[in-house]
């Protein structure tokens, strides 16, 4: 009698087992999906102006403190470039402009920024001053020029391009919060247009693999 209800308590056990595993088995998938549904989606693309994988227009322009700056084309320094457009009346510019360094200094590869607007000179260099862009040790770059924003066909701000040493468009997109800008570098690195691209070779790659 103590024989038969021990074997019958251990198989109950190992039945409360095998279904507290087939339990955590299913969460854990779940979990993965929801994650698949709230991971950022990075810079949203607008198909519009240069295409990911081309090569750049080339300009030689001057910023606000009439220094040269070359946008495309090979970076003698062997620099990548994030080509930030934005507006003095931006109010998600202004709250993006203090991370750049922080986000440019966590990347292996070397890049610099420039600044890219369009309009009345007087108004941009006043917010270049108050935003303390002018550094006298290393001032960023901020040039204006209609033909530049056109060229891209930037239609909405903020709007970031990365191009890399050799003047090829890397990614692209509008960028309204860190972690949008973030996905540019990702997407470079993933050798994607765009983290949308590559989450949906993730996916792809997952539903596949069920």
């Amino acid at each position: 009698m103590m024989l038969n209800a021990l074997l019958i308590s251990n198989l109950v056990l190992w039945v409360a087992t095998a279904a507290l595993v087939a339990l955590c088995l299913a969460l854990a998938r779940q979990i993965g999906v929801l994650y698949e549904r709230l991971m950022p989606v990075g810079a949203l693309v607008i198909d519009k102006g240069p295409a990911v994988g081309s090569l750049a227009p080339m300009f030689e322009l001057f910023d606000l403190r009439e220094r040269p700056v070359k946008i495309g084309g090979l970076d003698e320094a062997a620099r990548g470039t994030l080509l930030f457009f934005l507006s003095p009346t931006c109010p998600i510019c202004k709250k993006l402009l203090p991370l750049l360094p922080s986000i440019i200094a966590n990347e292996h590869q070397p890049y610099r920024v420039v600044l890219a607007s369009d309009g009345e000179r007087s108004e941009h260099s006043a917010f270049y001053r108050r935003a303390g862009l002018d550094s006298a040790v290393n001032p960023v770059p901020y040039v204006l020029s209609q033909e530049l924003g056109q060229t891209y066909q930037i239609g909405k701000l903020p709007y970031a391009v990365l191009l890399d040493e050799f003047g090829t468009v890397r990614a692209k997109g509008l960028v309204n919060t860190r972690e949008h800008l973030e996905s540019l570098f990702e997407a470079r690195k993933q050798g994607v247009a765009s983290i949308q691209e590559y989450s949906g070779k993730q996916r792809q790659s997952a539903a596949q693999a069920w």
